[in-house]
């Protein structure tokens, strides 16, 4: 960027009275830049004014305001020497020291589209504040109820009055909608009401639109400038650091997280589950849970699991009700839909996990005859709907503005957003291409597993190493399948000590004999031996635990008599 004293010297000699001078644009292009449209590429001659910015005594001492046609942000901050020549660079957000667009001809529209996220309103309030207070701006539309606002419903005017305190409240104070996308229609009503600068908000659904609208406004020709400020609370819009309102959805998240935990924990064999959103993300799910740990096991729609069987959700919170007698679990909405219904098609419903999985975990403990406390939490609908925090709040301002100072510099097509914690200008078609998701093999994840110690859900034979992901979804390296599935079964034991290692850390089971050459070989029926010995103590034999069970699970025992040997048998069969 420019020093004050350098930019705003020159800018001030060009100007008589507080009138704006004119110019043309100066922009700098290159091949490592991955650049955004610029209304001067289809409008040649178009005039240009000083900024109003230096008018203004708020920014009278700020050193380096202005930012320069040359500043760029890169996409990658750590690379090898031999990635330099390809790392890629967008346009650093913030005023040029020439804008496009006359005060007195500004004529703006914000719209909001799909779902409620915490930090729209504060969006909106700045958007309205800076195109007032700092550019002069006098009309400024609000259009009602998302893009089908555009041809019919009535427009709203807003300025500072209207809008002051709204971002004390959540939802959108314009009113939202999916669809009603229709371009031809936008596109003109835009033109018949001589609009010239659209500013939108939503998601990655609502930014494919921008483009549209964006490219049939150049295909006419006008001097429309788009620009999208993304939003979506589960974090999955490409290439920006976050999107707002993740932060706030985050810190509720905990709220009903440590209402499962003191649910769970408050009573004998207490499962406390939460459902959080991310549909095809899990991002809330996983920040929620290594901000809170007090979470078992975490389960996102990257990282399909399994129920029954070893390594199974199922087997990991018998283990857990032994160990601690309560259990927390966190799903994210998207997670699981490859094991429920599908349709006639042999497409998958999208269904309520958390409903779902509430009564599969019930079924399983009702068949194994142990008695358990399931509380069921689903927030999703009070985290979307509230303000958005001081942090939110803050970052609302910097997109708000930001969009704003692209707008009036004459950039369209573009999205804006912090890249390695520095705002920049993105082609509106670099986010929409494929959504953000958790990457398996990236350290926040393994974060997540050091701290719950929940199973991998990879189904392991006898020959560990040689096996792969059970279902084709879950892509990991082909240089760490074979160690991920080994780690997975990687059980040791130790019958003197009582101590079992696994996928599940070190449990310390005491000297209960049977149970520890029971947890190898008999793993994936762990809760019923592990009620019985806590209920009827450690040396039985099976027929004292026929007698004791019913006959509903004789076949069971019967079956798996050798999981009851004795401890005088157990140590031979370890020495052997």
């Amino acid at each position: 960027m420019r020093s004050r004293k350098s930019s705003r010297g020159a800018e001030r000699e060009g100007m008589e009275g507080g009138e704006l001078t004119r110019g043309t644009p100066s922009l700098v292009c290159s091949s490592k830049v991955d650049d955004v449209p610029h209304l001067s590429e289809w409008i040649p001659d178009m005039e240009t004014y000083s900024n109003p910015l230096i008018l203004n005594p708020a920014y009278a001492y700020v050193d380096q305001y202005f930012v320069e046609p040359s500043d760029m942000v890169s996409q990658q901050v750590a690379a090898r020497l031999s990635e330099l020549d390809s790392i890629t660079y967008f346009r650093r957000a913030g005023p040029r020291e020439r804008v496009v667009f006359h005060p007195r001809e500004v004529r703006a529209a914000i719209v909001t589209c799909g779902g409620l996220c915490p930090g729209l309103n504060t969006v909106i309030r700045e958007i309205v504040w800076g195109l007032w207070f700092q550019y002069g701006a006098r009309h400024i539309l609000g259009i009602d109820g998302g893009y089908r606002g555009f041809y019919s419903r009535n427009l709203m005017e807003l300025n500072p009055w209207t809008i002051n305190d709204i971002h004390k409240r959540g939802g959108t104070f314009l009113g939202t909608s999916r669809g009603g996308h229709d371009t031809t229609r936008i596109v003109n009503s835009i033109e018949d009401r001589g609009i010239n600068q659209v500013f939108i908000i939503g998601g990655d659904g609502t930014q494919r639109g921008a483009e549209l609208i964006y490219e049939e406004t150049r295909r006419r020709g006008l001097k429309v400038a788009v620009a999208g400020i993304p939003k979506t609370i589960d974090n999955d819009i490409a290439v920006i650091d976050r999107s707002f309102g993740f932060d706030t959805a985050v810190e509720e998240a905990q709220r009903a997280i440590n209402a499962a935990h003191v649910e769970a924990e408050s009573t004998r064999n207490g499962v406390g589950l939460v459902k959080l959103m991310g549909r095809y993300c899990g991002q809330i799910a996983m920040h929620a849970t290594l901000a809170s740990r007090d979470v078992d096991c975490c389960l996102i729609p990257e990282v399909p699991f399994h129920l029954e069987g070893a390594g199974g959700l199922f087997d990991f919170i018998d283990r857990r009700l032994y160990e601690s007698e309560h259990c927390v679990l966190v799903v994210a909405e998207g997670a699981g839909q490859e094991l429920m219904a599908r349709d006639a098609s042999g497409n998958a419903k999208l269904m309520d996990v958390g409903l779902w999985l509430s009564g599969q975990i019930k079924s399983h403990f009702a068949k194994k005859r142990k008695e358990i406390q399931l509380k069921y939490i689903d927030p999703t609908y009070m985290i979307r709907a509230i303000p958005a925090n001081a942090s939110d709040n803050i970052y609302c301002t910097l997109l708000a503005h930001g969009a704003v100072h692209g707008v009036m510099a004459g950039f369209t097509g573009f999205i804006v957003g912090p890249v390695n914690n520095r705002h920049c200008y993105i082609p509106v078609n670099k986010v929409t291409q494929k959504p953000n998701s958790i990457s398996l093999t990236d350290r926040m994840w393994a974060r997540l597993l050091a701290s719950t110690s929940q199973p991998s859900f990879l189904r392991i034979t006898s020959d560990a190493a040689a096996t792969t992901p059970s279902h084709p979804s879950l892509t990991t390296p082909p240089s760490l399948s074979a160690a991920a599935a080994a780690a997975a079964g990687a059980w040791t034991q130790e019958l003197e000590g009582g101590l079992i290692e696994g996928e599940y850390g070190t449990n310390v089971l005491g000297d209960v004999g049977p149970a520890a050459d029971y947890a190898k070989d008999e793993r994936e029926d762990s809760g019923v031996v592990n009620s019985v010995l806590e209920e009827l103590g450690e040396d039985m034999g099976i027929d004292e635990l026929e007698s004791v069970m019913g006959d509903g699970v004789n076949e069971y025992a019967a079956s798996h008599a050798a999981a009851f040997e004795t401890d005088d048998e157990a140590a031979k069969k370890a020495g052997d």
